[in-house]
């Protein structure tokens, strides 16, 4: 009969360290397929118009967004500017938008491409209308205004 003897003094084993880079990595590539990229800071405020029929974009990849609003910062003025992408422009700049947007997608996906105005409710609709003449020369038809939904209709 075999005999049990104790064995004294003896420290715990090592923690085993070989998985725990394939642990990580696989967390990693988790939180890089689930997060989403912000694609322009915002540098204008907005708050979007309430509308009772909104309808949905199908796909978000294909907007290019134009943002129309007071700057945030008051060195910019007080006026309504318009932001294209990551900086503050003037209506002659939107050609050069529209096409380096074209630019950037596939040749397919070209007459998809939805430009989403979103405006503050209080701009002045002379420089939405400016905007739009504008997208209208250089050939961006497909116009879209960002609106949240109603509460509820009060008569």
């Amino acid at each position: 009969m075999a005999k049990f003897t104790k064995r004294g003094n003896q420290e715990a084993p090592a923690l085993n360290s070989n998985s725990m880079s394939d642990i990580v990595f696989t967390l990693l590539f988790f939180f890089m397929i689930i997060s989403t990229m912000r694609e322009a800071t915002v540098i204008v405020k907005y708050e979007v118009p309430q509308a009772s029929e909104i309808q949905k974009l199908e796909k978000k990849s294909l907007a290019s967004n134009i943002y129309i609003g007071v700057p945030l910062d008051a060195k910019f003025g007080t006026g309504s500017r318009i932001q294209l992408n990551d900086q503050l422009a003037e209506v002659s700049d939107i050609a050069a938008f529209v096409e380096s947007e074209r630019a950037a997608r596939d040749e397919a996906d070209k007459p998809f491409i939805t430009t989403t105005l979103k405006c503050d409710r209080d701009t002045r609709m002379g420089d939405v209308t400016d905007v739009k003449q504008e997208l209208r020369k250089s050939g961006a038809l497909r116009i879209m205004y960002s609106a949240s939904r109603r509460v509820k209709d009060t008569y």
